[in-house]
């Protein structure tokens, strides 16, 4: 597994001093990144080709968020490509090994020319290797949402600040965004955000207005981002547990 350390910084942290949801599944998508840049296939190697990954599905779990300075190693595998499919494993831990999160992550090789899905290389499925999955208990990659019941909040614009190196908004973009419409009941001391889904359907640019669309369900919250017709750019969902235990 592919790995680097850090260090819990405080830009990082939210209100309770513990790493927020958004800065683990930045550590997650950087960790991928570096794994790309040190194996010879990064963003110039993609960029010369055309190409570009388009995450297509997240799912992340916590069994800890660390705290302010706190120590960590995040690390990230492949287990499997399947023609222009790509599927990556991540983790994170302390220095003594203890397990504080983990994901599961599906991607799309995508032609930025064409705009249509294309088939890994060989010398790239080379140079990432393949290693076992992690084990977990792994979701559906579709999001169900229910028929009816969604509370619609004021749409948003697509600015320069959500963008990434393929000019469409940066999937963390998208957590961050649906992040902001989580009840205030979800802001307890007792309870933590035990999982996120996501699932990305189409790419938003800069312009764009996004239509959010809430549901709530029990400890479970599905923030649907859709543009001005309903349709889905990015579907996540959100499970909170108690952390009396913690």
């Amino acid at each position: 597994m592919y790995q680097f350390s850090s260090r819990i910084r405080y830009s990082e942290v939210d209100s309770r001093g513990k790493l927020s949801l958004e800065s683990l599944l930045d550590y997650f998508q950087d960790c991928s990144t570096f794994h790309s840049e040190d194996a010879g296939v990064g963003l110039d190697y993609l960029a010369e080709r055309h190409l570009a990954w388009v995450l297509s599905a997240w799912q992340i779990v916590a069994d800890r968020y660390p705290r302010l300075c706190e120590e960590v190693r995040i690390g990230t595998a492949p287990y499997g490509f399947k023609g222009f499919f790509g599927y990556r494993n991540f983790l994170m831990e302390t220095e003594d090994g203890e397990k504080l999160a983990y994901a599961n992550t599906l991607w799309t090789l995508m032609d930025m020319e064409k705009m249509c899905p294309a088939r890994l290389t060989k010398e790239m499925t080379e140079a990432y290797g393949i290693e076992d999955r992690l084990p977990m208990d792994y979701a559906p990659r579709k999001i169900a949402l229910p028929a009816e019941g969604g509370a619609g909040k004021q749409p948003l614009e697509v600015g320069r600040r959500h963008l990434d190196t393929n000019n469409h908004v940066n999937n963390g973009q998208y957590i961050r965004m649906a992040k902001e419409y989580l009840s205030e009941a979800y802001m307890q001391e007792n309870l933590f955000l035990r999982q996120m889904r996501a699932e990305y359907k189409r790419q938003a640019h800069l312009g764009d207005k996004i239509y959010p669309v809430v549901y709530e369900r029990g400890e479970m919250t599905a923030v649907s981002l859709n543009d001005e017709e309903g349709r889905p750019y990015c579907i996540a969902e959100f499970e909170f547990r108690n952390m009396g235990s913690e």
